[in-house]
């Protein structure tokens, strides 16, 4: 039977939202759960479970049965005895390191969205020709890397990718970067010696360390707010002559530089608001909605359209919104 359009929507947001995969070999199952927990203390609520080590479906099992909400799903799927066994086990996606046609036609007739690997122009037809519109690129650094994808992907506007292999903290962004790629899978937030050990604090904190650097937060302007379009001139100006700025005029404020924006009329916040980029909006929602802090828009509202998102609360008089770094 063929998925919902709706299932793989959700399942494809959610990826994105994640932005980072972990590749995960856990040979002892009973790390399973404690595991998990260290991932989504770190902000990655998303496992891919590898069948290269035995007991892969308990672990996917575990995990699930802990957190229903995460996004488990099987990796190395290549027959379809694990693919049963991932599904049975509450895999929601599954995952592979080539294209096997009759595997992912018989996870996608059981309703379970699969990821085969490609590498090349061929292979992405041959999942279009399944009906996908999501694949994995592997390995993605040994196949040529972003550059490759970029020319292969070129004449498939629909198609989208998660790169494995090679993908690490120094290459995520520019990956993340290209449209078309919506998540990468790496195996660096999870390493096996801390796995071994238990330091799950310190899995934990790889993980926060890479969603900071994939979010990459940074202020970069203040919005004062002035009673009148006088003052915001009057203000800009002192900034602009103090620093060697340049004065800009606007319709709705006067910029002082990029740095100071003099709102002509009070705007949000009681006296003003600060500006933070940040390299995707969704996924800064996201991050930002899992900690506990509202925002006006929800990460699923969030479109190509949207030019700023606000939080809810204020910080000392201040405003507070997200713009998306270009």
């Amino acid at each position: 039977m063929a998925i919902d359009s709706n299932v793989m929507k959700a399942f494809q947001d959610q990826l994105e939202f994640t932005g980072i995969i972990p590749v995960i070999k856990l040979d002892d199952t009973s790390k399973a759960v404690d595991l998990a927990k260290a991932l989504r203390a770190g902000g990655i609520n998303a496992a891919e479970v590898t069948f290269r080590a035995a007991g892969a479906d308990k672990v996917i099992s575990d995990m699930v049965k802990a957190f229903p909400d995460m996004l488990v799903g099987a990796g190395t799927v290549t027959t379809i005895e694990q693919c049963d066994a991932a599904i049975a086990a509450g895999a929601k996606f599954c995952v592979a390191p080539g294209l096997n046609a009759k595997v992912v036609k018989h996870c996608l007739d059981k309703g379970v969205p699969f990821a085969p690997g490609v590498a090349n122009s061929s292979q992405i037809e041959e999942a279009m020709e399944l009906g996908l519109d999501f694949v994995k690129f592997f390995p993605a650094e040994q196949a040529g890397g972003l550059a490759y994808i970029k020319s292969i992907s070129a004449p498939y506007s629909n198609m989208k990718f998660m790169p494995t292999g090679g993908v690490n903290e120094k290459n995520l962004n520019t990956y993340l970067a290209f449209k078309k790629i919506i998540c990468a899978g790496g195996s660096w937030i999870v390493p096996g010696d801390l796995i071994k050990n238990g330091d799950w604090d310190g899995i934990t904190a790889l993980c926060r360390t890479a969603v900071n650097k994939m979010l990459d937060f940074q202020i970069v302007h203040v919005g004062i707010n002035c009673a009148d379009e006088n003052e915001a001139k009057d203000t800009s100006a002192k900034f602009a002559k103090m620093f060697g700025w340049e004065q800009k005029v606007g319709n709705s404020s006067v910029f002082a530089g990029t740095a100071v924006e003099c709102m002509k009329s009070p705007f949000k916040g009681k006296n003003g608001h600060i500006a933070v980029a940040t390299n995707s909006l969704r996924r800064a929602v996201y991050q930002l909605n899992a900690l506990g802090i509202e925002t006006e828009k929800k990460a699923t509202e969030i479109d190509a359209d949207t030019k700023a998102v606000y939080l809810k609360d204020e910080f000392s008089g201040f405003a507070v919104h997200l713009v998306e770094r270009k």
